[in-house]
């Protein structure tokens, strides 16, 4: 009968539409959480004493209507977040960083920072909320803890300062010379490709799910990698690495899904207006200097073991057992002193580390650190480091051939350079490099003016012998 027909036919559409639609959900890619043998609540507790430092050392925002729209956008990314992943026990929070590098992360548990950078260099509101979709995935998949899982060395302990340390870039030498666990907050914080395709892809889901197209997220990726073609790659890329086709990916996973109603109002033009208002952004320099911090910072004075320009004794033959928290331990003569800067530990004799005419001057001993690798590659990233030592000292050169050497029982590469230092002496410096499990550069670098070279070879030569990683 027609009426009959007619009364079927919205249904039978109805039917089509729901198992389209559902088609379209049940081809977005599924995303499995990395391994972790720790609980959501450590996650929290370390996300937590970290935030609190961050806060400490950065310059907060406290507009309200930044923060009540990065708070409003935060918000509906989590409402839209897996429920299988939004464990009840995270604490998330959104907070604008008057800082003008291209950055934003999340500590484990959900404190969220932004920088004001971030901002200025978005071009739309879903730029800036796919970065903050792409955070709160690290968030619900625990990379930082999974990454924790993966450094079996490592226990999770007491180590918010570290966190926080290799966020603002001043904490991993303190840590080292406190005996605490050096580098665990670039273990954290420092991500797999792996993981930051799960990100990326889930990341690009939730976005859609509270209303925003992925595509935008992708853009922004765009902006970051044109950015980082410069001299000064953007902060966001250090601890983000590039997975490869990233932008391709992401627009294929934006395809297969479904954007939903938006949940709040337009306020991210008003945001970014704002912050004409504001005092200047300031730079990460500053942070790390402690001019730039929401308390202040607390600005850290030269290190000085004697007086620079007077005698420097010849290496003991004693030596003395030093380790870098759980990360590294070595063998140095006894009558040098452990001394920590914002980045790693120096070990020097007496009357060669300190300040000299208004300049910090290291003329005598051995530095120990890692470094952001510039690739998976030891070749590429020893050469972008090798190059970044040679841009901040004018005049220095490679004096020699690089060639292979063995760090800790694997690969590694030796780099000789030659300058003149502050005390207006020829300075020769090796830099030995190797690759960390999580992707960092761990370096071995020695400094000796060209006249004591002969009496301190065999010291810098038993002391690199003597290094031994435990990063695996």
């Amino acid at each position: 009968m027609p009426s009959a027909a007619r009364l079927t036919r919205p249904s039978v559409l109805t039917a089509l539409v729901a198992s389209s639609l559902g088609a379209v959900l049940a081809a977005q890619t599924v995303i499995t959480p990395p391994k972790n043998k720790y609980t959501p609540q450590q996650d929290v507790e370390l996300g937590r004493e970290a935030a609190a430092e961050v806060r400490r050392e950065y310059p907060i925002i406290s507009d309200e209507q930044i923060t009540g729209y990065l708070e409003r956008a935060g918000r509906s990314l989590v409402a839209a977040s897996p429920s299988n992943l939004n464990n009840p026990a995270f604490e998330y929070s959104f907070t604008p960083v008057n800082l003008k590098e291209i950055n934003a992360f999340a500590l484990p548990g959900g404190p969220m920072f932004v920088n004001r950078g971030m901002f200025d260099a978005a071009q739309s509101e879903g730029e800036v909320v796919g970065v903050m979709a792409h955070e709160l995935s690290h968030v619900l998949l625990r990379h930082g803890t999974a990454n924790a899982t993966k450094a079996q060395n490592f226990q999770i302990g007491a180590v918010a300062g570290a966190i926080a340390g290799a966020i603002i870039g001043g904490g991993w030498g303190e840590a080292i010379s406190q005996g605490s666990q050096f580098g665990l907050g670039a273990w954290l914080m420092k991500y797999s490709r792996d993981y930051e395709k799960q990100a990326d892809l889930l990341g690009a889901q939730i976005m859609a799910r509270a209303g925003y197209d992925p595509r935008d997220l992708a853009r922004m990726f765009e902006a970051i990698e044109r950015e980082s073609k410069g001299n000064t790659p953007p902060q966001w890329l250090s601890s983000h690495p590039n997975p490869g086709n990233r932008v391709q990916y992401i627009n294929q996973e934006a395809a297969k899904l479904q954007i939903g109603q938006r949940s709040t109002g337009n306020g991210f033009a008003t945001a970014k207006s704002r912050f004409s208002s504001l005092p200047a952004a300031t730079s990460m320099a500053d942070v790390g200097k402690g001019r730039g911090g929401g308390g202040g910072g607390s600005g850290r004075e030269t290190a000085s073991i004697g007086t620079v320009g007077q005698p420097v004794p010849a290496p003991s033959s004693q030596y003395k057992t030093a380790r870098g928290g759980q990360l590294f331990q070595v063998s140095v003569p006894s009558n040098w002193t452990g001394v920590s800067d914002e980045t790693a530990v120096k070990f020097v004799p007496q009357n060669a580390l300190g300040a000299y005419q208004g300049q910090s001057v290291f003329t005598h001993g051995v530095e120990l650190g890692v470094a952001r690798a510039a690739s998976r590659s030891l070749d590429e990233s020893t050469d972008a480091f090798v190059n970044a030592l040679l841009r901040g000292n004018p005049g220095m050169r490679v004096s020699d051939s690089q060639r292979a050497v063995r760090i800790s029982q694997r690969a590694g590469i030796a780099t000789a350079l030659v300058g003149r230092s502050a005390l207006n002496q020829t300075e020769r410096v090796g830099v030995y490099t190797t690759l960390l499990a999580n992707g960092s550069l761990f370096y071995y670098l020695t400094v000796v003016p060209d006249n004591d070279a002969q009496t301190y070879a065999a010291t810098f030569d038993r002391v690199g012998n003597s290094i031994r990683l435990n990063d695996r």
